[in-house]
């Protein structure tokens, strides 16, 4: 037994909290022994302090055990988790699965809601008719063992010392802390059941990491707590200045989605599916030599594997697998508006950020937990980062369900699109790969 106030002063003193004591104030939190203004005041610490890598392993690990664990031992072979800090376009998740499992590689995905600008998985998913994300565990391993991956909402039982920690931070001022970030992210992947982990940390306008020496600590962090927690991983740290692909909503994304499966999609979100599809046959044991990893993955693609197993996902979790073929199954928006350029030029910058809230303005988001998400609304790109432009063709196309919303996101877009007469480079994509035992820059 503990004195809370001792431990307060301990850490905020500078001082390393054992693991017995790290684990007494996450049980007695949970259990409601130990009421927020302590808690609070830790946190506070904390943030002030920091944690060194076996304090934040420690709370990851107590965090982890707060709820169930997911046993996936039933499903044969490796299985891989990929998670992302989230962004604006990012539907690496729902291009990188069936693309993975159509090679092999067993994907057991717990995926979780958007919230403010960055969109969700599920909420993706549930844009396709019938699509059912909540699965039983029987459910999710028999998918899995049938088809070789499934994609599931994250049940209430998952980590509750996240959910009411994360609360606490929210209004305590301690979110942007990498210790509390870490071991938030870190304590569902491990509590997820996956035996290795890749992790895709985002920077820039569009992140919740505005800097790539914060993106690139936090990764580390990560990396040294899922290695530390017997779960080897590997981090990527990538850009998220401009969106990732050229959908920004639900339904779009699908359709984004399904077109890089078949071949036709835009090369950064192509690019990133296949660096870290190469990263999961790795790990998974099936290729060690990446170059001969991407060749599979592209071959897929051609041979029409891919889509086909997007086609299985789907079916296997009760939706309607001809959406991949047949767009006009997915929900539809009312209106659509072009944002056209006012000269011709280069596309020299685009405001992530701005365009993934004027999205979720639109209803492709939630503003708070409880919103509902219109799947049809949305923002589909006509061009990126270094991309010409000639006056009067669309730098993008608005789906909007409300005319009021319409036109205020029509302005929001076309001030988030910077055009240049000069030429531009084309942004690097992938900035570094983070593993145990080095940090490769690319």
């Amino acid at each position: 037994m503990f004195f809370v106030p001792e431990l307060i002063e301990k850490k905020r003193n500078g001082g390393k909290l054992s693991k017995d004591e790290i684990r007494f104030m996450i049980e007695g939190y949970v259990k409601g022994e130990i009421p927020d203004y302590q808690m609070a005041a830790l946190l506070m610490a904390v943030y002030f302090r920091g944690m060194d890598e076996e304090e934040v392993t420690e709370l990851t690990l107590s965090m982890a055990r707060s709820g169930e664990m997911v046993d996936l031992s039933a499903i044969e072979g490796i299985k891989v988790d990929k998670h992302s800090s989230g962004g604006i376009a990012d539907t690496t998740t729902l291009v990188l699965i069936p693309l993975a499992a159509s090679v092999g590689v067993k994907v057991a995905k717990l995926s979780g809601r958007g919230l403010g600008h960055t969109g969700g998985t599920i909420d993706k998913l549930e844009s396709i008719p019938g699509f059912k994300t909540e699965l039983s565990k029987e459910e999710f391993i028999r998918i899995i063992n049938q088809i070789g991956a499934a994609i599931a909402g994250q049940s209430k039982d998952l980590v509750p010392a996240d959910k009411m920690l994360y609360a606490l931070r929210d209004v305590t001022a301690t979110v942007d802390s990498i210790p509390l970030i870490a071991s938030s992210i870190m304590s569902k992947k491990i509590a997820g059941g996956a035996d290795k982990i890749i992790l895709d940390v985002k920077f820039g306008r569009g992140a919740f990491m505005k800097k790539y020496g914060d993106a690139v600590e936090l990764a580390k962090t990560m990396v040294k707590i899922g290695n530390l927690a017997g779960k080897p991983t590997v981090a990527y740290v990538t850009d998220m200045d401009q969106p990732l692909g050229m959908a920004i909503g639900n339904a779009l994304e699908i359709i984004e989605a399904a077109e890089v499966l078949k071949g036709k999609g835009h090369e950064d979100l192509l690019n990133l599916s296949l660096e870290f599809g190469a990263e999961m046959m790795a790990l998974s044991g099936i290729e060690n030599d990446r170059k001969r990893a991407k060749e599979k993955l592209n071959e897929s693609i051609k041979s029409g594997k891919a889509i086909e197993k997007f086609k299985e996902i789907i079916k296997s979790q009760g939706g309607n697998p001809k959406v991949v073929e047949d767009y006009s199954l997915l929900p539809q928006a009312r209106f659509r508006e072009e944002v056209t350029a006012p000269h011709d030029g280069w596309i020299e910058s685009i405001d992530a950020l701005r365009l993934g809230l004027a999205a979720m303005k639109l209803g492709a988001g939630r503003q708070k937990k409880e919103d509902k998400i219109d799947h049809s609304v949305g923002i589909w790109l006509g061009g990126k980062v270094g991309d010409w432009v000639e006056k009067g063709k669309p730098l993008a196309v608005v789906y909007a369900n409300d005319e009021g919303k319409l036109g205020w996101a029509l302005e929001e877009v076309r001030e988030a699109f910077r055009l240049s007469p000069e030429k531009v480079e084309k942004r690097k994509l992938i900035w570094a790969r983070i593993t145990a035992e080095n940090v490769e820059e690319f």
